[in-house]
């Protein structure tokens, strides 16, 4: 009699539970292992399985039984080793023998939390419903009532400023025999101006050296060649002493986070610096995480990355969910904002970025009272992140469409809506209508938006969707070699195209923001809160933002 631990099945898992099945055309299949050589997870392996083969031969045939073996590609159970649907095996199988389905039915949440421990994954939020901004559509169109713009031939300025812009009669200046002059002991917000899309933060470490490297290369050809000013966040790992001590320094915003990584470097190059940066970001949230820190793995700490962040080899880099040195909310602000300006003698923008929350518009009323305050950066669910707990992803944060109209409708009772920017970010391209996303927000009443995800997917083919397909950022395995440190894997990528990819995308979006703002008769300047051109075919979401309702 056999024990029961041999016939209990019911702590093995079964394909169905997995979200992704692989399909095998044994046909097909020439048994040559690519497919199995690339696969990051080690979801598949090659496999002999004996068969039984009855034959009959002869004028009076007799059965015969003959057993011969089989070699077959086989989908791995085993819930650390399944498949993530990046589609890799297929992209390299030269017979297309072989390709990942969705599988709607799967289980991977029940059974992701081995160890008590929650499921984590790059990535981000879960949800292929269409977003809020790709609802919206622009529906004040000039006709004969006030001149339309030709988006071809008419000249158009789209450029936004990322500064405090103060109001005329804020204005340091002064009448000396008939001519304006600054008036002395004045202090005068720096102000940058911008392309209104920037690439979000992104550390490198978080991403591979040629992905950042791409990235790098993309913008500043985007400002020397195209002269498109587009900026670049560094994310919170700090900068390479080479861009930190060139003139390249004026297009990347240096982002300070909870663990300060990489700031004993970028502070001992300040004397060396021939350039400032474009503006400094202290993060005090992300919208993919709100409330919690940040965290890159050890897997992911190698040689160059610990060495421009200042740590050992081989260590866990969390970031805590707060400044650890701050206690509330004004000393925060008043005293982050105020010595990283004095920093850069007053020269550099510095602003705060959060997460998207109920709580923004507080954030808000007391940046407003501070002086040295350049901005506020609001980061809504729909970000991306390199590493998360999948329940803070797919459960925890706020839209961001919404909570940048009510920041930007309290400026308007403050009469501030010109003075203090507002930076939108989180899901923006998510459908990949970039462009049409960050007009959309930008007349709800952003000055400036932040894409990542989107540039990720554009620039360097990332797989990861809405789906959880691929998703594995924090794993370090990351098959189009754009999250990972494995040279093995990031030599897939290609730097120079990846800023061929960049440019490309930023040209096109410079002309369908164009597009957009050549009916509505807007060229000098972008349609900042001009919310009266959008509507929306949903009578709530109408009346949340206070815009049209069109059907």
């Amino acid at each position: 009699m056999e024990p029961a631990s041999r016939l209990d099945q019911n702590h093995q898992l079964s394909i169905k539970e997995l979200p992704y099945i692989i399909q095998w055309r044994e046909d097909r299949c020439t048994r040559c292992g690519r497919c199995t050589a690339v696969c990051p997870m080690k979801s598949i392996e090659a496999a002999v399985y004996t068969q039984r083969v009855v034959t009959s031969e002869g004028s009076n045939p007799e059965p015969k039984v003959t057993r011969r073996l089989t070699h077959v590609v086989r989908q791995v159970t085993e819930i650390d080793r399944y498949c993530i649907g990046c589609g890799t095996c297929s992209l390299v199988c030269p017979t297309d023998a072989i390709f990942p389905e969705y599988n709607f039915q799967h289980k991977l949440y029940h059974f992701k939390n081995k160890g008590g421990i929650p499921f984590m994954r790059g990535g981000r939020r879960n949800d292929p419903s269409t977003s809020t901004l790709d609802k919206l559509k622009f529906t004040r169109i000039s006709m004969l009532t006030d001149p339309a713009l030709d988006a071809g031939r008419h000249e158009f300025r789209v450029r936004t400023l990322l500064g405090r812009n103060l109001p005329a009669e804020q204005l340091p200046l002064r009448v000396e025999g008939g001519k304006l002059a600054i008036s002395n002991h004045t202090f005068i917000p720096p102000v940058r101006e911008i392309f209104p899309i920037r690439i979000g933060s992104m550390s490198i470490g978080a991403l591979s050296p040629h992905m950042w490297e791409g990235l790098a290369m993309g913008i500043t050809y985007l400002n020397e060649v195209e002269g498109i000013p587009v900026v670049m966040c560094s994310g919170e790992g700090g900068m390479p002493p080479s861009i930190l001590k060139s003139r390249y320094l004026k297009y990347f915003i240096l982002q300070i986070a909870s663990g300060y990584f990489g700031w004993d470097e970028i502070i001992r190059s300040l004397p060396d610096m021939i350039e400032d940066p474009c503006a400094i970001e202290i993060k005090y949230g992300q919208g993919a995480k709100p409330g919690d820190g940040g965290l890159l793995q050890a897997y992911k700490v190698l040689g160059l990355i610990a060495k421009i962040r200042g740590v050992p080899q081989f260590i866990d880099l969390a970031s805590p969910p707060t400044h650890q040195t701050k206690y509330s909310i004004e000393e925060a602000v008043a005293k982050m904002i105020q010595s990283m300006s004095m920093a850069w003698g007053f020269r550099v923008p510095v602003y705060p970025k959060i997460s998207g929350t109920k709580t923004a518009r507080a954030v808000l009323n007391n940046l407003a009272r501070n002086p040295y305050a350049a901005a506020l950066c609001i980061d809504g669910e729909d970000g991306g992140t390199g590493a998360a707990y999948n329940v803070s992803m797919d459960k925890m944060g706020h839209p961001i469409a919404s909570n940048i109209r009510d920041c930007y409708l309290d400026l308007v009772k403050q009469g501030k809506q010109n003075e203090l920017p507002l930076i939108a970010a989180g899901g923006v391209g998510k459908g990949g209508n970039l462009a049409a996303n960050a007009a959309a927000l930008i007349m709800l009443g952003a000055s400036a938006v932040d894409t990542g995800k989107y540039m990720m997917q554009a620039a360097a083919g990332c797989f990861g969707d809405e789906y959880n397909r691929c998703n594995v950022c924090n794993l370090g395995r990351c098959p189009r070699g754009i999250t990972t440190q494995d040279p093995k894997l990031y030599r897939r990528l290609d730097p120079d195209k990846v800023a061929e990819r960049v440019v490309e995308v930023f040209k096109a979006a410079d002309v369908e923001l164009r597009k957009i703002f050549a009916p509505l008769g807007r060229s000098t300047e972008l349609p900042i809160g001009m919310s009266d051109a959008l509507g929306v075919a949903d009578k709530e979401i109408a009346d949340r933002l206070q815009i049209s309702y069109v059907c």
